[in-house]
């Protein structure tokens, strides 16, 4: 069986049903479904965050890969009716790329091309190329988000031209 409509313009029964009978249906979305908690018009606040912790009993796992796939919508779900900081918004997106290292080594993932990472998304709205997919380490990928540990590789070919250029000057230092 198939859905018959957007997660966005269900009703709170509706939405518990679905997730009781997720299996019957082979579009099932479980990031649709998430996303259509908060973009969903028809549900209040409580209603969201009903359905958000209906939701966490049987897609908890899926819903803690979606700090690495989509962590705005992450962000967004998990602090739910909450005022925010700034200095609690640096936390949890510190707390985000923290736990989005831990998933990529715990699961052996070299390469983030999935979900959010594999779309241009610069943050200016007028841009020509929002939502493109990119390849990783291409010039249009530079502008998203870093990690840490991310290799620069233009700067180790700098590195590397340094290197070589001090081993064929280095007869020369020994010399004077």
């Amino acid at each position: 069986m198939e859905l018959g409509q957007k997660f966005n313009t269900l009703s709170l029964k509706e939405y518990f049903f679905y997730i009781d009978n997720y299996k019957k249906y082979k579009n099932f979305n479980t990031l649709g479904l998430y996303r259509s908690i908060i973009e969903n018009n028809k549900l209040t606040l409580d209603d969201q965050i009903a359905v958000r912790n209906y939701a966490h009993q049987t897609f908890r796992k899926t819903f803690d890969f979606l700090q690495l796939k989509d962590p705005k919508t992450f962000v967004d779900l998990e602090y739910l009716g909450r005022e925010l900081t700034k200095g609690d918004e640096e936390k949890i997106w510190s707390d985000i790329f923290t736990n989005q290292q831990r998933i990529l080594n715990d699961k052996k993932i070299k390469h983030r091309n999935f979900g959010a990472y594999s779309k241009h998304n610069c943050g200016y709205t007028d841009c020509i190329w929002n939502g493109i997919m990119i390849r990783q380490g291409s010039r249009l990928a530079e502008s998203s988000i870093h990690f840490d540990s991310d290799n620069d590789k233009y700067q180790q070919k700098i590195k590397a031209e340094k290197r070589k250029v001090d081993r064929k000057n280095q007869h020369l230092m020994i010399k004077n």
